[in-house]
């Protein structure tokens, strides 16, 4: 038994040691992908012909758990042309979602004109409320060049009374999204000047 016992014991020590090898080995590419990916979705929600700086470099962290969903601190990048702030790209989440929290990415810029939406994270039934996945549907892309007005009526889904399509057989999930784009606009529009002049936190954000 002990001898058994001494090879399972040499055995696991061999797995952890290697796990932690190829951990080692593949953190920089993991994160190299991580950053080209985040670099494309900002590349799709704010368009490069209106910004001259690179969007990934110029981030700030925000915080407010009731409009932003989150008791942690989310990053925000700020698009500038000419050295002015023209847009940013803010993530937010949706904490009801029907499977958990849906990370989501706005773009929107100084006229409150939402610029793009994409999904970063998600849980959501396959085959139902996925659509918010441009991979599986262009559900996000009605979001585009929506002008938010914090005296107007939110967003809605249809079955609450507005004009924004709920998926067949799932509310739950379109419901959730729609309620963070509004809460998350209306966090932006109270805090876009005190946002523009927040210090440039990249290398918190990536830790």
């Amino acid at each position: 038994m002990i001898k058994n016992g001494l090879i399972l014991a040499v055995f696991a020590l061999f797995c952890t040691g290697i796990v932690a090898l190829v951990n080692s080995l593949t953190a920089d590419r993991i994160q190299l992908q991580q950053q080209q990916q985040l670099t494309q979705t900002l590349a799709e929600i704010i368009p490069t012909n209106l910004h001259d700086n690179r969007l990934i470099d110029y981030c700030i962290l925000v915080h407010d758990p009731k409009l932003l969903g989150t008791d942690n601190s989310l990053p925000a990048y700020i698009a500038t042309k000419d050295n002015r702030p023209v847009a940013m790209a803010i993530e937010t989440i949706a904490p009801d979602g029907y499977n958990g929290d849906i990370k989501i990415v706005i773009g929107v810029d100084n006229n409150n004109k939402v610029l793009g939406v994409r999904t970063l994270a998600q849980n959501e039934t396959p085959g139902l409320g996925d659509q918010i996945d441009t991979r599986k549907s262009d559900w996000v892309k009605q979001f585009t060049n929506w002008i938010f007005d914090i005296d107007a009526a939110p967003l809605k889904v249809k079955k609450d009374g507005g004009t924004i399509d709920q998926f067949t057989g799932a509310t739950i999930t379109p419901r959730a999204y729609v309620g963070a784009i509004n809460r998350t606009l209306k966090f932006v529009d109270q805090n876009r000047k005190q946002l523009y002049l927040s210090p440039i936190d990249c290398e918190a954000n990536n830790e």
